[in-house]
């Protein structure tokens, strides 16, 4: 089993930065890809970027060219940059982990982009 626990979000004005993280501890082993995952109020969950273990990188269309996904293997912690962040950006932002014991959540963190 993998457990997963995010941190790093929070208020931040329009055109500002945060940065997301993800630790990832257990069988870590088993983790094919990483990914972040949001839901905003009222709406389904929306793929926002994945990272493969051979590091290929895939963004939705509302993000790309703002958000950076990245991860450090040592640390077992995937990252998610966001610049120019909008208010529409505001979701709770959750971890995913693809595993060959199949899918693994973090609780989610919630970012809120307002002025």
């Amino acid at each position: 089993q993998v457990q997963l626990v995010e941190s790093g979000g929070g208020l931040v004005q329009p055109g500002g930065s945060l940065r997301l993280s993800c630790a990832a501890s257990g069988s870590i082993f088993s983790i094919y890809s990483m990914s972040w995952y949001r839901q905003p109020p009222g709406k389904q969950r929306e793929l926002v970027a994945i990272i493969t273990n051979n590091g290929i990188t895939n963004y939705g269309d509302t993000v790309k060219g703002r958000f950076t996904i990245s991860r450090d293997n040592a640390k077992m912690t995937a990252y998610l940059q966001m610049n120019s962040l909008k208010p529409e950006d505001t979701a709770v932002y959750y971890c995913h982990a693809s595993t060959s014991f199949g899918n693994a959540w973090g609780q989610g963190t919630q970012v809120t982009v307002s002025s």
